[in-house]
C-alpha cells in the first residue's frame, strides 16, 4: 500500500537533491514492514510499502524509489529474484537495493551481489545499522546523481559543439569555394604561349594562391604565393593579396603602373616585393607572412624578369626535359622590415617552360621521411616533359601524391607557363 505522503513524479524528472529520499519497503510480514516504515519515517524518508515482490514491481512501474529494502525470503517471488527484475527495469536514475536476510554464508552473499544488490541488513534490523546503511546508500545516490548531471551537461555541451562544428564546416566549405573563385581562370592562351594554374588546398581552406594577369599586349605577370599557416587567417590574407594582384581590375593591381602614354607597364619585380613587404608590415598589421615568386614575361622575346621571396626556386625546363633552378631564395615577405629583394632574369627559348611551384611540392615527404626537394623533382619533371597544360599539372600532382603515399600535409599549387615562340601582332 502506498504511503499517502509520497508524491508520484514522472520517471524522467530530474531528482531534486533537497527533496526527501523515497524508500520502498518490501516484506510479506506486515509487522516487519511497519517496524521498518516507522524507523524510516522518523529518519526523514518518504516510505512506500509492498507486501510482495510482485506488488513491488507494479509500484516501481509507477515511480522510481530511490532506495529499496526487500526481504530475501518471501512467499512467491524471492527478494533475489525481485532484485534481478528491478535491475532490468528502465530507470532515469540509479536505485539503491538493500536485502534483508538472516543468511551469512559467503555463497549466499555472492548470489545477492550477483543479482544486483548493493548492501545487506541482518534480521532483526538494528536502527543504528539501518541508518548507517541508508547514509552509505545516500552518498552513492548523490554521487550517481551528480555524475548523471555532469554527463547531461557534457552531452548538452557536445551537442552544442556539434552544432557549432557543423556551422563552421559549412562556412569553411563556402570559404573553400570562395577561395577557389579567387583563381577565376585556370588556363589562358597568350598568342602562341599558354598559362595553366593548379591550386589544391590540403584542408578546407589553404594559404596558397596562384594567378596571372596581362600587363599589356606584350607582357604577362605570373605569381605564386604561400601564406604561412593553413587556416582561416591564411585564407583571408590570400584573398587580400588576390585583390592587390587583380587581373580584372588593372587600376587596383599594385604591380601595374600607368605610363604617360596611357599604357600599363609592370613594376620592377624586386620593387614589387619590397613594396608588398612594407605594405604587409605597415598596413595589414598581422603576424602572418608569405613567400612569393613573381615573373614578368615578355611574350615576344621570351625574357623573364623575376623576384623570389622565400618561395621554392622557379624552374626553367628546357626542350630536352632537363631543368634549371632560378633565383637565390630571398626572404619571405612581411617578416623583416627593410628587407630588400633583387630582380633576376632568364630567357625562354621556344619550346621551353617556366614552372612556379609551392613547397607543398618540393617538401612532399615519403614514408621514410625523405623530402622530394629539387633532386627528386628533377627526374619527376623530366618524365613529364612530353605533357602540356592541365595534363602536365595533373600528372605532377599525382606523382607528388604518390611520392608522399597519399599523405600530402601542405597545399599544392603551381603556375605552368609554356613559351612556344614570339607572340604575333603585339602592339
Amino acid at each position: 500500500m502506498q504511503d499517502p505522503l509520497y508524491k508520484l513524479s514522472p520517471a524522467t524528472q530530474t531528482p531534486d537533491e533537497n527533496a526527501r529520499r523515497s524508500v520502498l519497503v518490501v516484506d510479506d510480514s506486515k509487522m516487519q514492514r511497519r517496524i521498518l516504515s516507522a524507523q524510516l519515517s522518523r529518519s526523514g524518508y518518504d516510505v512506500t510499502e509492498a507486501a510482495s515482490a510482485e506488488e513491488a514491481l507494479e509500484i516501481c512501474q509507477q515511480f522510481e524509489p530511490d532506495i529499496v529494502i526487500s526481504d530475501w525470503m518471501m512467499t512467491g517471488m524471492s527478494g533475489v529474484e525481485f532484485c534481478r527484475k528491478f535491475r532490468e527495469m528502465p530507470r532515469a536514475g540509479y536505485g539503491y537495493f538493500i536485502l534483508l536476510t538472516s543468511k551469512s554464508e559467503k555463497a549466499e552473499v555472492a548470489l545477492g551481489l550477483q543479482s544486483g544488490a548493493d548492501d545487506f541488513l541482518a534480521k532483526p534490523v538494528n536502527g543504528n545499522e539501518l541508518r548507517a546503511r541508508l547514509q552509505a546508500g545516500d552518498r552513492i545516490l548523490r554521487m550517481e546523481r551528480e555524475l548523471t548531471r555532469k554527463n547531461q551537461l557534457l552531452s548538452s555541451t557536445l551537442d552544442e559543439l556539434k552544432t557549432v562544428h557543423e556551422g563552421i564546416r559549412r562556412d569553411l566549405s563556402e570559404a573553400r569555394q570562395l577561395q577557389q573563385s579567387l583563381v577565376k581562370e585556370r588556363y589562358r592562351s597568350f598568342g602562341s604561349s599558354e598559362v595553366t594554374l593548379m591550386l589544391r588546398p590540403c584542408g578546407q581552406v589553404g594559404g596558397d594562391l596562384v594567378g596571372f594577369f596581362p600587363i599589356n599586349a606584350r607582357r604577362v605577370g605570373l605569381y605564386g604565393i604561400d601564406v604561412s599557416g593553413h587556416g582561416i587567417t591564411s585564407a583571408l590574407m590570400t584573398a587580400r593579396l588576390a585583390g592587390y594582384l587583380s587581373g580584372s581590375s588593372p587600376d587596383q593591381n599594385i604591380a601595374l603602373v600607368l605610363s604617360d602614354f596611357g599604357i600599363y607597364e609592370g613594376m620592377d619585380p624586386g620593387e614589387l616585393a619590397t613594396y608588398l613587404n612594407k605594405l604587409v608590415l605597415d598596413e595589414m598589421q598581422t603576424e602572418s607572412y608569405f613567400t612569393m615568386v613573381y615573373a614578368d614575361v615578355d611574350l615576344v622575346s621570351g625574357e623573364v624578369l623575376m623576384v623570389q621571396g622565400g618561395h621554392p626556386h622557379p624552374v626553367k625546363q628546357r626542350i630536352d626535359g632537363t631543368i634549371e633552378l632560378l633565383g637565390q631564395g630571398g626572404l619571405p615577405v612581411g617578416l623583416i622590415e627593410e628587407a630588400q629583394y633583387e630582380t633576376f632574369s632568364t630567357v625562354l627559348e621556344p619550346g621551353e617552360r617556366l614552372i612556379l611551384m609551392s613547397d607543398g611540392i618540393t617538401e612532399a615527404t615519403a614514408h621514410d621521411g625523405q623530402l622530394l626537394m629539387e633532386n627528386g623533382l628533377d627526374s619527376m619533371l623530366k618524365t613529364l616533359s612530353n605533357l602540356n597544360g592541365n595534363g602536365f599539372l595533373d600528372a605532377l600532382y599525382w606523382e607528388v601524391e604518390n611520392y608522399a603515399d597519399g599523405n600530402l600535409t601542405d597545399d599544392v599549387s603551381a603556375v605552368f607557363f609554356e613559351f612556344n615562340g614570339a607572340k604575333r601582332n603585339a602592339d
